[in-house]
């Protein structure tokens, strides 16, 4: 992924039917806290077949993903794509996004889902400009103030037939009223 942002982005193949386990963070992250793969700040996609990255059960607390824009680093225009991966057990601790952390960019998801991920505010996602999940779910995240499962900071959250359930305190929640079915 490195790699990908440094050339201006790219698109990622994973492994079909396989769990990539993290058991470190990669990256600082930005306002949030850690995350466990590089931020994402060029436009990257990545796209699986039944495939899972989830931090490993004995690790520090870091998020599995950011996605910054400029409002996080000046040059950034980090536009993530997902397809048929699933995120889980991600642990920003008192920081925000769990899973995904959207800081600027934006996020596209198909056929995936996050669930099982921890913070404050977004368990399983924190977004601040657009977020777009397809037959996509949110399931079983925890934040400890708002939004278990999504929490919308800013921008815009499109949701189409998706799975938006079991999420403590609330399956979705924002600092204005939604505009999304969630």
């Amino acid at each position: 992924m490195d790699g990908a942002n440094t050339t201006g982005g790219g698109d990622l193949i994973l492994a079909p039917f396989c769990t990539y386990t993290l058991t470190g963070a990669h990256s600082p992250g930005g306002s949030g806290g850690p995350a466990g793969l590089p931020n994402i700040t060029t436009p990257i996609s990545m796209t699986g077949l039944a495939t899972e990255i989830t931090r490993a059960s004995n690790a520090p607390s870091f998020r599995i993903i950011e996605v910054d824009g400029p409002s996080q680093f000046p040059a950034a225009q980090g536009q993530l794509t997902l397809t048929t991966v699933t995120i889980s057990n991600g642990d920003a601790g008192l920081g925000v996004g769990g899973g995904i952390a959207n800081l600027g960019g934006s996020v596209t998801m198909t056929a995936g889902a996050v669930r099982g991920s921890h913070a404050s505010y977004g368990g399983g996602i924190y977004t601040d400009t657009a977020l777009t999940m397809t037959a996509s779910g949110v399931t079983g995240n925890t934040a400890t103030v708002n939004g278990g499962g999504i929490y919308r900071n800013a921008g815009s959250v499109t949701l189409l037939a998706g799975n938006m359930s079991g999420n403590t305190p609330n399956n979705c929640a924002a600092t204005t009223p939604l505009t999304a079915p969630c």
